[in-house]
């Protein structure tokens, strides 16, 4: 079957990933890039050998283009929405970066868009795509560690206190939690889930803290959630700290560790009694072409969301009012936003949509 046409947006450091991970991929293929000027355009291109006339000098002029099938949008966190909705508008399916976007508001809009238009829409979580990610939660939802109690996820790196940097400004939607806090949500919610036989499940209680720099962003915080069946999570992030950076799963009768979580390797550490056994489901894959198949697969069968464990519209939204929680209890709201819901079903009225178009 003929590959789909992918349009990269954006010329960041991921996006060489991205590019990689299309390589490797039985479903789609490098097509086009943009960037917001000819010369940096030209340049990323020229690294992929792509024809000078597939290195556009805007993100429009790309969604112009009637050839590309699919879309990848790598920009900062304040530019998800609005070129998610332009994509949309184009006809264009699309993978968006983590946080899908700023706030639950704008998460709205972008699915109500995609839904529209009937173009596939998935956030960027390539953990939740590797096969070896779904192969552990299912040992969860079988028991095999008993009844999930305490669940512990962190994930931070050290900038080394350097203000300056994208993921400090606040406008941008800068910040730990929305950088590398909201993997940590993601694995909380999805094995909450998982332990009580779903795919993932929404913080009953939440508690926040987190320290705000100068510039208004957090750079270092953790939160504390409730779930039903009385399962407990507590998740940690931040910029300016180091941490194991792994998942931690207490249950009834044993325990998981999950070493390398983020980027996935498929390993999973479980001891139950006096034993304790290693699990390995690898893949000699990329994660980044293990999201690419997944948009490819699901456009052929005509769906407009993914299959869990990768990130189903639901998903998302529940997903982005956790960290819209999770920063209102810390203190960071970015320039112009309010996290109050927006009146209405609307957010019902997009998973209802999305389920009923993808049965």
């Amino acid at each position: 079957m003929k590959k789909l046409k992918w349009g990269i947006i954006g010329s960041g450091v991921i996006t060489h990933a991205m590019a990689k991970g299309l390589e490797e991929s039985e479903t789609g293929e490098l097509h086009a890039v943009s960037s917001r000027t000819q010369e940096s355009s030209d340049q990323w291109g020229q690294k992929y050998n792509l024809p000078k006339g597939k290195c556009y000098p805007s993100y429009a002029a790309m969604l112009a283009d009637e050839e590309i099938d699919a879309v990848y949008v790598a920009l900062m966190n304040d530019r998800h929405c609005e070129l998610t909705v332009q994509a949309a508008e184009a006809g264009k399916h699309i993978l968006c970066e983590k946080p899908l976007a700023m706030n639950h508001a704008e998460a709205l809009l972008m699915l109500e868009a995609c839904r529209a238009s009937r173009v596939f829409l998935m956030e960027a979580f390539m953990w939740r795509c590797h096969p070896g990610t779904a192969e552990w939660l299912k040992l969860i939802r079988e028991g095999v560690i008993g009844d999930v109690r305490i669940i512990e996820a962190q994930f931070s790196f050290n900038m080394k206190g350097n203000p300056t940097g994208t993921r400090m400004i606040n406008k941008l939607g800068g910040g730990g939690i929305m950088d590398v806090g909201c993997y940590t949500v993601s694995a909380a919610r999805a094995i909450a889930g998982n332990a009580q036989g779903k795919d993932f499940a929404e913080p009953i209680e939440m508690q926040g803290y987190g320290h705000v720099s100068e510039t208004g962003v957090d750079e270092w915080a953790t939160a504390t959630m409730r779930f039903s069946g009385n399962v407990l999570a507590n998740v940690s992030c931040g910029l300016q700290v180091h941490q194991h950076n792994q998942i931690r799963i207490y249950g009834s009768e044993g325990n998981m560790v999950i070493p390398s979580p983020w980027f996935a390797d498929g390993k999973a550490i479980i001891s139950v009694g006096n034993e304790t056994r290693e699990v390995v489901h690898s893949s000699p894959k990329s994660l980044y072409t293990h999201e690419v198949d997944m948009l490819g697969r699901c456009v052929r069968e005509g769906r407009l969301e993914a299959y869990a464990p990768a990130m189903t519209w639901a998903d998302s939204l529940g997903q982005q009012l956790t960290l819209d929680r999770w920063r209102k209890a810390v203190g960071v709201v970015f320039e112009g936003e309010t996290l109050d819901k927006p009146p209405g079903n609307l957010s019902d009225q997009v998973c209802s949509n999305a389920a009923s178009e993808n049965s």
